[in-house]
């Protein structure tokens, strides 16, 4: 029996013999099977990344269940918790400071001389091909023990005082005024801090401001600056560090703590409910945030703090060479290297808070957050 529809022969004939019946080929949404082995790869390398999590989250737990069976149950707001909130704040503040030294020495010599570098690439590229890798890494040691000592301060200070002022106003005012009582207690923290990180500073600031370093260390600034100026020149720079960090860190712990109160007020459920892991990721949020806070607050004093450290002269008065250093550079001078910074100061304030309450989870505490509110008390009848 005839077919009813024309054949190939007469459709070449008519439309010509470029057409070409469609084939049975892959269609756009027919899945592809020579894909099907990266698939494998990505499943396969998911899965390995949650089992190696899981993992490390359990030698966590090990470690954590360890540490806290040679030391004891810690009571909250005891001697031995302030104690370990001071290492926490060392671990905290010591490691990550080190880390960016790269960035710190191209923010320092472009505060002291903003026609030194056109910016931070091409300054890491001249600092290395003339002072080496080592040269990067200039000032890191002075940065290391000083930001070790200084967090170790602060941190514990911190604590210590939070809870102070917070008994001296009793539970309901802590809780209604908790923003006045973060600042007080960072404010109060941070000027001991500074006590131990003046000194370490200046060595700091004078290793990485000449070229090449005018030290070959920690311990070699201090004794040539002890040596030529006594110890008055290892805290000429106290005031200045005074005006930069304690509004820095009075923005660091009290926006911290109100942005991550925020931040669980927004989200289902309740604090309590998050693991420890996620808490932690909130703490790093928060910390970056406030960071990036802190470094707008507190930019024009660092400013002062790099060129004082440099180019302040013996005998020379606070407010003379502050004056002499503001008619150098001008209102416009004192925000010299602000991006470089807040990229800095968030990254490291974000780490700092994840590696505190890191650490105060693996010793069994709480992780930092805003106030609770203070118990309602029972309806006396009469």
């Amino acid at each position: 029996m005839p077919s009813v529809y024309p054949g190939l022969d007469i459709l070449q004939n008519t439309f010509g013999s470029s057409y070409q019946p469609k084939t049975n080929g892959t269609t756009p949404l027919q899945a592809r099977t020579d894909l099907y082995p990266a698939y494998s790869i990505v499943n396969d390398a998911k899965s390995k990344a949650k089992k190696l999590s899981a993992e490390a989250a359990h030698e966590f737990d090990v470690a954590s269940q360890k540490a806290q069976a040679k030391t004891g149950h810690i009571q909250l707001y005891s001697s031995q918790y302030y104690a370990a909130c001071t290492f926490g704040g060392l671990m905290a503040c010591g490691i990550t400071h080190t880390a960016v030294t790269p960035l710190d020495l191209v923010k320092t010599r472009r505060q002291i001389d903003s026609k030194l570098y056109k910016g931070n690439f091409q300054a890491w590229g001249h600092i290395l091909r003339h002072e080496g890798v080592r040269g990067v890494f200039t000032g890191w040691s002075p940065t290391f023990f000083g930001y070790s000592a200084q967090g170790a301060f602060k941190y514990g200070w911190y604590e210590f005082f939070k809870k102070k002022y917070s008994d001296l106003a009793g539970p309901e005012n802590a809780h209604k005024y908790k923003t006045a009582l973060y600042l007080s207690a960072s404010a109060s923290a941070e000027f001991l801090a500074d006590l131990a990180l003046c000194p370490l500073e200046a060595i700091k600031v004078r290793m990485q401001g000449t070229i090449p370093s005018q030290y070959k260390g920690t311990f070699d600034g201090f004794s040539q600056i002890t040596a030529k100026e006594g110890w008055g020149g290892l805290y000429k720079g106290l005031y200045p560090l005074w005006g930069r960090q304690i509004p820095y860190t009075m923005m660091k712990f009290a926006s911290f703590e109100t942005i991550v109160e925020m931040i669980y007020d927004r989200l289902p459920g309740s604090k309590s409910d998050y693991s420890k892991a996620a808490q932690t990721g909130v703490s790093f949020v928060g910390g970056y945030a406030a960071g990036i806070l802190c470094a707008i607050v507190s930019h024009p004093a660092d400013v002062m703090v790099s060129k004082l450290n440099a180019y302040r002269q013996p005998g020379e008065g606070m407010g003379a060479v502050t004056s002499r250093i503001y008619k150098d550079i001008g209102f416009k001078g004192l925000w010299n290297g602000l991006p470089v910074r807040i990229v800095m100061i968030g990254t490291l304030t974000g780490l700092q808070w994840m590696i505190y309450d890191y650490f105060k989870v693996f010793m069994g505490f709480p992780t930092t957050g805003g106030a609770a509110p203070p118990a309602e008390k029972p309806a006396q009848h009469s």
